[in-house]
């Protein structure tokens, strides 16, 4: 079947004011619309537009967690390099001790931050599912 094609040749103006052209683009912005036109197509036409709406706390937690993350892979990263640079001095028999009791630590620390970059990975997910449009499409 022949799928009928929707071109739209018709086209209409009209005139606005500076306060209201700035808030009509206030309003597409916190549309999910790409362009001004589609959002006024969709108001005129009364069809759904969809806002933005975010929780701004949950905003704000997730970008002082991200820089969390960073910070904990350099301790991590950090702690992995004295541990390699420790192995290097085996011959001395204390490095050899406090390598083996360091070692337990180091895989708890590990496993720590293992936990956290999973519990932020969930948050994560969770805020991106919170700001998709109720038909499952992204908000971008």
């Amino acid at each position: 079947m022949e799928q009928k094609e929707k071109n739209r040749n018709r086209y209409v103006a009209f005139r606005l004011t500076q306060e209201e052209y700035a808030a009509l683009v206030c309003l597409w912005k916190a549309s999910t619309s790409r362009k001004l036109s589609d959002y006024i197509r969709n108001v005129v036409l009364k069809q759904p537009v969809y806002i933005k709406t975010r929780n701004l706390s949950l905003d704000n937690f997730l970008t002082e967690i991200v820089a969390l993350r960073r910070e904990f892979k350099a301790v991590g990263f950090n702690f992995n390099q004295v541990v390699h640079k420790l192995h290097t001095l085996q011959d001395i028999p204390e490095f050899r001790a406090w390598m083996l009791i360091n070692e337990k630590h180091k895989e708890l620390l590990f496993s720590k931050i293992k936990a956290i970059q999973d519990r932020i990975n969930e948050t994560y997910d969770l805020w991106l599912t919170d700001s998709r449009h109720p038909d499952g499409t992204s908000g971008k």
